[in-house]
């Protein structure tokens, strides 16, 4: 009889797991049973009762029945004994047993046997019997050489993982979807374009363009996980973390394991690497994995599964795994928990799981509560939070103390905390140091923080980096650290680098940068964009009779877009365009909107645009500003008017200062003009 054959036991706990197919005979007829039997030489009885009293802790009573059935060549009383003494400390002799045991073909003493000589550094040993235990169908047997396997790095760790997996081992199902998820992000995106490990939100720290800037008066505190200010990053970076190695579970099925690591060609293996199992994503494949141990309660599995939901979308499924998590005591699932309820409007109950996980020791939960507290201006509070990350060992703590002493204007304070964050190697706050230091006046001692923040990938540092030096004239290392900020994405430096080229003559790059920093928000960029496409344009000719409206050509576009954005330029430029329409209404609205942001050109141009109307009055208002503004054809043709109207002393007084405004042809006909009015008024 095998009764305790299939048993598992846990080495470090002595817990036992039943077998699926045997029910465990726990009711006082049935161990009076067994016992009768047992008194009268039943040597299957005596295994089983052994087996009972050893489960309930009566190591005195267990021994001398399993010593009795083991004598008689009971595997499964062997293998038991194994574990009675191993409990009482008699490590060697019960791998006596159960080597007995394993040798009869009991997988769970081949099992305890492996792990056995793991412990005690004989791998070889370890890998054989383990080996033995898997083959047999042991799902603890196959996790562990899984574990053996992958500790030494050979890829034969996967397909045991896969198995004991797939026969319902938690912590398997765990581990093997980290190994896919890895190996996606190492692959690059999935067929969906997710990369499952990449955490729960893709704006974390350090996000280009939001960092502290050369340029910026001074840093201050926004709201968490929305930028580089406030540094502490979305729960998935935390989540990347590498796999856990504790047994937690015990999971066990008929299912007969395969061969062992060499059992699958190189080939086959790197085909599956590929497509995942079943034809499915790596992606796909390592969400399966973390769905099935998420659903057997692995905490860890239940945050990555969270995340990988919160990033599809898919947010209410996603909360209820990371609460699921959260309550199992995950405080990174807490953490993410209160970033999910704070981007839907919930800070009150984001705080909460906030607090509970900087409470458990998450120090960005701590930097979160941190940041929340500075918006509401209880900067003590906030203080005391940032210090709590830093005490949980998140140097994002002492990046966000030293934005919030430079707030405050506590620069020697913000120095301190800054130049703690950036020894760490946290590069956004080598970064701010090197800001603060050049707002200090101290551009030696800026420079090398801002190049060590920008070697370490601060986009920001890299744009800061090239405006210091083209300060000092260097524009070939300016451009350098151009060309590296805009090819990740900053916008500011692209526009650099498209002015630049278009100096350069090469138009066919300067478009390409224009577009990437246009595409990003820039006015200027757009306005630059659309200079570009206007020289391309053909002259357009007058329309013919009955020809239909032209539609709007992209460099148009451009220029309405840098003007909706309060670009002066363009907004005149817009208005040129459909003065050139015929759309007299909608030149008005866009002068008026440049002139009135202080576009001398955009005065000048309403002015005559209301000439045209019969407005004179207004229109010479507008001429006056834009007079005013150093404009030389507004003073011009201020003169003419007060000249037409008979102001001769004011008429001469404004073609005085058109000639000295210029440009030449306009100085010209001032003076012309001025001279007659003098002769006028000395006749």
């Amino acid at each position: 009889m095998d009764v305790m054959g299939d048993k598992a036991t846990l080495l470090e706990t002595g817990r036992f797991a039943q077998p699926a197919d045997r029910e465990d005979p726990g009711t006082a007829a049935e161990e009076m049973r067994h016992r009768l039997a047992a008194e009268a030489g039943d040597v299957d009885a005596m295994s089983v009762l052994g087996s009972l009293l050893l489960r309930r802790g009566d190591l005195d009573g267990a021994e001398s029945l399993l010593r009795g059935a083991t004598a008689a060549g009971d595997r499964a009383a062997a293998n038991n004994l194994g574990v009675l003494l191993h409990q009482r400390g008699y490590v060697d002799e019960a791998a006596g047993w159960w080597r007995i045991a394993a040798v009869a073909g009991s997988a769970a003493a081949a099992h305890a046997l492996g792990r056995y000589h793991r412990e005690r550094g004989d791998e070889p040993a370890a890998e054989y019997w383990l080996k033995q235990s898997a083959e047999q169908g042991h799902t603890l047997g196959a996790y562990a050489l899984a574990d053996l396997l992958e500790h030494r790095g050979d890829v034969g760790a996967e397909l045991w993982m896969r198995t004991a997996a797939e026969r319902g081992h938690r912590e398997a199902a765990y581990r093997l979807a980290r190994v896919l998820d890895k190996r996606a992000e190492r692959e690059g995106p999935g067929e969906d374009g997710a990369r499952p490990g990449a955490g729960v939100r893709p704006g974390g720290p350090g996000r280009p363009g939001t960092g502290a800037r050369f340029d910026v008066a001074k840093a201050g505190l926004v709201r968490p996980g929305e930028g580089a200010r406030h540094n502490s990053a979305r729960p998935g970076s935390a989540v990347r973390s590498g796999a856990a190695r504790s047994d937690n579970g015990r999971g066990e099925g008929a299912r007969t394991g395969g061969g062992g690591s060499g059992s699958r060609s190189t080939d086959a293996r790197r085909a599956d690497a590929k497509r995942g199992d079943g034809g499915l994503s790596l992606t796909d494949e390592a969400e399966q994995w973390y769905r099935q141990a998420a659903a057997r309660g692995h905490r860890r599995a239940a945050l990555h599964l969270g995340a990988i939901l919160e990033r599809r979308g898919e947010l209410k499924e996603a909360g209820r795994w990371y609460l699921t998590s959260a309550k199992d005591g995950e405080a990174r699932a807490a953490c993410a928990l209160g970033f999910l309820l704070r981007d839907a409007g919930d800070e009150d109950n984001a705080a909460v799981w906030w607090l509970k996980a900087a409470q458990d020791g998450d120090g960005n939960a701590a930097n979160a509560l941190g940041a929340l507290h500075a918006e509401r201006g209880e900067t003590q509070t906030a203080e005391r939070w940032y210090r709590a990350a830093m005490d949980a060992g998140d140097i994002n703590g002492a990046y966000n103390l030293g934005l919030l002493c430079a707030e405050q204007k506590r620069t020697a304070q913000a120095d301190q905390w800054y130049r703690r964050a950036a020894y760490a190697g946290h590069r956004e706050a080598a970064n701010a140091l090197a800001v603060l230091l050049l707002q200090g006046g101290d551009a030696a001692g800026a420079e090398p923080w801002f190049s060590k923040a920008a070697e370490a990938g601060s986009v920001d540092a890299a744009f800061n980096l090239g405006i210091l030096y083209a300060s000092r004239g260097d524009d070939a290392a300016a451009l350098k650290w151009y060309e590296r900020a805009a090819a990740a994405g900053h916008t500011d430096a692209a526009l650099q680098v498209g002015t630049a080229r278009l100096r350069d003559g090469d138009e066919r790059d300067a478009e390409r940068h224009l577009r990437c920093a246009a595409g990003g928000g820039s006015p200027e960029a757009a306005y630059r964009l659309g200079t570009v496409l206007d020289a391309r344009r053909p002259p357009a000719g007058p329309p013919a009779l009955g020809e239909p409206a032209a539609q709007k050509t992209e460099c148009e576009e451009w220029y309405e877009r840098a003007a909706e954005q309060g670009h002066r330029r363009a907004q005149v430029r817009v208005g040129m365009l459909a003065a050139g329409r015929g759309d007299v209404v909608e030149a008005a609205r866009w002068y008026r909107l440049a002139a009135e942001a202080g576009s001398r050109n955009g005065a000048f141009n309403l002015g005559l645009l209301l000439a045209r109307e019969g407005s004179e009055p207004e229109a010479a208002l507008w001429w006056t500003r834009a007079a005013d503004a150093g404009h030389g054809r507004a003073a011009l043709r201020l003169a003419l008017l007060y000249a037409r109207r008979g102001q001769l002393t004011e008429g001469q007084r404004w073609a005085s200062r058109a000639v000295e405004l210029g440009p030449a042809e306009v100085a010209e006909r001032a003076a012309r003009l001025r001279e007659a009015l003098r002769q006028e008024l000395t006749a």
